[in-house]
């Protein structure tokens, strides 16, 4: 997958730092900027994710989060997107072109809605931007049994958050995830769980919980790198 991105990519993937190379990482987080809305949401989010894949995993992670434009051809070698927010997307040309190129040329891109709510705007105007660029209905509920939920740890369905009935929101607690398949494999995950929000949080602070509500990000990043 990485070798078929890159030949989409019209040059290496630059980020604050020194280029993260395949050759020198096996994974790093890469967060997509977009001119509509608010993109530059939970920054404690990525730290936690990429500490839970150096706890669980053998992989070689970069720890460094990386910022790209949607609309920057260099996002197209990233191995693993980030998108969230809270207001209204709507992309421009650049943003559509880079995206759907993107995912069908095998990248994979994780989407959380931060208002968790179905009617939300971020919902909404998300939605419709995907109908607009794959057509009507290619976002679609994630069967229990999908190999999402079983690719590292094992979960019966989504692991729920404490943000889903706090009082903002649909106060309804979502038993699914959805996604868009491009030739039977999942490219793009969708979640109304807002999970950016409850792993947003200093990743020493772990050691206090019950149980690690990052997992699910571990089968998230191992189900977008071996699928």
């Amino acid at each position: 997958m990485a070798a078929a991105l890159s030949a989409l990519a019209c040059a290496a993937v630059p980020s604050r730092r020194a280029l993260a190379t395949p050759t020198r990482y096996d994974f790093w987080f890469t967060r997509l900027m977009y001119e509509s809305g608010n993109w530059d949401v939970d920054q404690r989010m990525p730290s936690n994710l990429l500490d839970a894949l150096v706890q669980y995993t053998h992989l070689r992670v970069d720890p460094e989060e990386h910022v790209l434009a949607l609309s920057d051809p260099r996002m197209l070698s990233a191995p693993f997107c980030y998108l969230s927010g809270h207001k209204l997307v709507e992309f421009n040309p650049d943003e559509r072109r880079n995206l759907e190129t993107y995912l069908r040329g095998g990248g994979f891109l994780f989407v959380d809605d931060c208002n968790h709510d179905i009617d939300g705007l971020f919902a909404r105007s998300f939605e419709s931007e995907m109908a607009r660029i794959f057509g009507d209905g290619a976002l679609r509920k994630l069967p229990g049994r999908h190999p999402i939920y079983s690719s590292f740890f094992r979960f019966e369905d989504p692991p729920t958050t404490s943000f889903e009935l706090n009082g903002w929101g649909d106060d309804l607690v979502h038993d699914y995830l959805k996604g868009i398949e491009f030739d039977g494999r999942l490219g793009l995950l969708y979640s109304n769980k807002d999970y950016g929000c409850e792993w947003d949080y200093d990743w020493r602070n772990k050691r206090w919980l019950a149980e690690d509500n990052t997992k699910f990000a571990v089968n998230i990043v191992m189900y977008a790198l071996n699928a």
